[in-house]
């Protein structure tokens, strides 16, 4: 297996080592507001044992009444100490408001995070998001991914408008969405690559129309000389799975006919099948449904897989013990990604998160559990001194209820050996500072024990969902970093 060296560590300003602090999200309470009563100053018009003594008649040029004598901070006049006093308020107010927000941004990062106040900044913004779309939820108003999604999409949505030199076009394969990105055709040139990409966004969020894909898509066409095929799969709420395995498995099904690769002049034997996040899960399984396909003619050369999801078996694998609040996708959002995705109860969080849905009988446990024992497939520089977190004595109806928890469909990493033999040759990105990353190194190394040619390529520095953030006002140096080592092998293997 072929393991990329280190990164030079980008590194950006923290205030701190770990991944410890409150979860994003997590609705720990907030600190009091500052505050106290401003002091009311001694005026004259108190009742006393003896009366005193009168104060000194002003001057008859001095104008109007006397007053209280403490009413007015020395020296001022009436007309000014109230505005004063106002604007002393607002002060503090500000500070106050100012230190609220400091608090709900700030969040300990480890120091080789690049651009880490940045991300601070992008992970509250995606809280406040969430946590307003939960409010609605929780009133009844709609589902909380359908407003989600929505101001996602309303906001960054791009009609399909070609920019020289790529055509653009949004079309339909066999029933399915699909956005597709052309280079210009030259005269007497030969038949071009192409690469099927699947979106991230924990099959609820995101677009192939929105700016952050549309931009890596577009890129990739121009950088490759290449015609991309990014594709439209439904979405929950509308559809859970495996609708959206069944969409990605369609359109691409419908690219690979030599018909169409002719219509699009593309090689036949220079085809890719990539995805990032919920997106690398798609692509990983559409992928060994593929390979078992005796009647498919045309099959992918290569995969590429950008910090993919590959199993919902283990919740505490290192990294997602050490990842567990990291920013964009902490432990518990990922876990009610699984959940939605499988239509499931979020009563369930819970159990999942300790572990309790393996709790299976002696020969699944033995089977299932040895697919991806971290303690074997993971390098000592990953595991640490983390514990795996077995239950022997679980809730086993768990399974019973969400059976999709071990269909290969969904979780690509539990497939049998025999058809991680048939798989193409493959890159995986991985991301130290990603709850997702021992899925990607532990595929890497069940394809690496199947025989198949890979290509693991770790990044120190990166976060998780970093390879699209590369457009203002969400752009990050490892974003940039990511996306140009990813298409620099997409370039040189296919």
């Amino acid at each position: 297996m072929q393991v990329f060296p280190d990164r030079d560590v980008v590194r950006g300003r923290s205030s701190g080592r770990g991944c410890g602090g409150a979860a994003p999200g997590s609705g720990a309470p907030r600190r009091g507001l500052p505050g106290g009563r401003a002091g009311l100053g001694r005026g004259g018009g108190c009742a006393g044992a003896e009366k005193a003594p009168p104060p000194p008649r002003a001057p008859a040029h001095a104008g109007g009444g006397s007053g209280a004598a403490g009413a007015e901070a020395p020296g001022l006049p009436p007309a000014e100490a109230a505005p004063r006093g106002a604007m002393r308020a607002a002060w503090v107010l500000l500070a106050a408001l100012g230190a609220l927000a400091a608090y709900y941004i700030y969040l300990p990062l480890p120091g080789t995070v690049s651009d880490s106040w940045k991300l601070m900044l992008l992970d509250a913004t995606f809280r406040a998001v969430q946590q307003t779309c939960h409010l609605i939820h929780y009133l009844r108003l709609s589902h909380h991914l359908i407003v989600l999604n929505y101001l996602i999409c309303t906001f960054d949505k791009l009609k399909s408008v070609s920019s020289e030199p790529i055509n653009i076009t949004d079309v339909v394969f066999d029933g399915v969405e699909v956005r597709v990105f052309e280079p210009p055709a030259k005269q007497d040139e030969p038949l071009k690559r192409s690469v099927v990409y699947i979106h991230g966004g924990g099959w609820a969020l995101a677009s192939a129309r929105t700016s952050l894909y549309n931009n890596l898509c577009r890129i990739m066409a121009e950088s490759l000389n290449a015609v991309v095929v990014s594709i439209e799969y439904r979405l929950v709420p509308e559809v859970c799975f495996p609708e959206q395995f069944h969409d990605a498995l369609r359109a691409t099904k419908h690219f690979l006919q030599p018909g169409v690769l002719a219509e699009y002049s593309v090689d036949p034997n220079r085809i890719a099948i990539s995805g990032d996040s919920a997106g690398g899960n798609l692509a990983a399984a559409v992928c060994q449904q593929l390979s078992k396909d005796e009647h498919l003619i045309i099959r992918p050369k290569l995969q590429a897989l950008i910090y993919p999801v590959l199993q919902a078996f283990d919740f505490n694998t290192p990294s997602y013990q050490q990842n567990m609040n990291m920013p964009v996708l902490p432990r518990y959002v990922m876990i009610n990604y699984w959940i939605d995705y499988f239509n499931g109860n979020y009563d369930l969080a819970h159990s999942l998160l300790i572990n309790n849905h393996t709790a299976l009988d002696v020969h699944q446990a033995l089977t299932f559990r040895g697919r991806l024992n971290w303690t074997s497939l993971l390098p000592s520089s990953f595991k640490k001194n983390y514990k795996p977190v077995v239950q022997s004595t679980g809730n086993a109806e768990i399974i019973q209820e969400i059976p999709a928890l071990l269909d290969v469909r969904a979780v690509p990493l539990l497939a049998e050996n025999e058809t991680l033999q048939l798989q193409p040759k493959t890159y995986i990105l991985t991301c130290e500072n990603d709850v997702l990353r021992d899925d990607g190194v532990m595929y890497a190394k069940r394809l690496e024990n199947a025989g198949v040619e890979v290509t693991l390529d770790h990044f120190d520095d990166c976060f998780h969902g970093c390879m699209i953030f590369t457009i203002w006002p969400t752009d990050f140096s490892a974003g940039v970093q990511t996306r140009n080592s990813y298409i620099k092998w997409l370039d040189e293997n296919l």
